[in-house]
């Protein structure tokens, strides 16, 4: 199977998750945090850290049960563009 490379707009929708992740964790550690939601504590710093800007649902579904954030929360971060926010 042929990977595509990411559009500039995913890697940046990447790096919001990341970033709203990250900030939901607060002051749990990210071994904690990784261990409740069944995932390796180097996937949650690549996705933390943007460097897995398109995660697994399933990975991003068991983060937010963690976390406690919304998965439509969650989402909408993905999906926002702040380009388009800075213009309204």
């Amino acid at each position: 199977m042929v990977r595509h490379p990411l559009a500039p707009e995913q890697i940046e929708a990447g790096r919001r998750l990341g970033a709203a992740l990250r900030t939901a964790r607060a002051g749990r550690s990210p071994v904690e945090v990784a261990s409740a939601a069944e995932i390796s504590p180097e996937t949650l710093r690549k996705i933390e850290t943007g460097r897995m800007p398109t995660p697994a649902f399933g990975t991003i579904v068991r983060l937010s049960e963690v976390l406690g954030v919304p998965l439509p929360e969650l989402a909408s971060v993905w999906r926002t563009d702040p380009a388009l926010s800075a213009a309204s």
